[in-house]
C-alpha cells in the first residue's frame, strides 16, 4: 500500500516535522524498525499547551493526540520512510493532566484511531497511555512510537 497516496484519500495533509527541540534525533531505525521520538501537539504552527482536568477537555486531549499522530506520520515521511511502515507495533502516550483525570486511554485513542485509519490492520498496535505532571513546553499530550518496515 502506498501510505501517501492513502492520506490523500482521506483528505490528510501532514504538517512539516517539526525540527528537534533537544539532543535527539526524530527518527532512529535499527533491525528494520523505526523509532519515533516523542512528538508534541501543534496546530496552525502552534503547540497545544494545558492540562487534561484543568483547562483541555477530554475532546481538546484527543484533537492533540492526532495531531501527535499526524507529527509521527510526517516525521516518518521526512525520513523517507512513510511508504515504508509494515505495522505501527507500539504508542507512547504521555498527556499532561491533574491527578484527578483517568481518562488518558480516551485521550491517546486521538493517536491510535489515526494510525489504524491510515494503515488499516497494520495500524492496530500496542500502547501504553500515562498522566504526568508536565510535558516539553508546555504541551498537553505528546506520543512516541515504535514502527515495523518492510524488509
Amino acid at each position: 500500500m502506498n501510505y501517501t497516496t492513502r492520506l490523500a484519500e482521506l483528505g490528510i495533509t501532514l504538517p512539516k516535522a517539526a525540527a528537534p527541540v533537544a539532543s535527539y534525533v526524530p527518527v532512529v531505525v535499527h533491525g528494520g524498525m523505526a523509532y519515533v521520538s516523542g512528538q508534541i501537539a501543534f496546530v496552525d504552527g502552534k503547540v497545544m499547551t494545558g492540562r487534561l482536568g484543568d483547562d483541555v477537555s477530554l475532546e481538546g486531549g484527543q484533537t492533540a493526540a492526532r495531531a501527535c499522530g499526524l507529527m509521527i506520520l510526517a516525521q516518518l515521511q521526512a525520513a523517507g520512510l512513510l511508504d515504508q511502515v509494515e505495522r505501527v507495533v507500539k504508542l507512547g502516550a504521555f498527556v499532561s493532566s491533574t491527578p484527578e483525570f483517568t481518562d488518558h486511554p480516551k485521550v491517546a485513542n486521538g493517536a491510535s484511531d489515526l494510525m489504524e485509519q491510515v494503515f488499516g490492520g497494520a495500524g492496530q498496535h500496542a500502547r501504553a497511555a500515562v498522566g504526568v505532571a508536565a510535558l516539553p513546553l508546555g504541551a498537553a499530550v505528546e506520543v512516541d512510537a515504535i514502527v515495523a518496515l518492510k524488509a
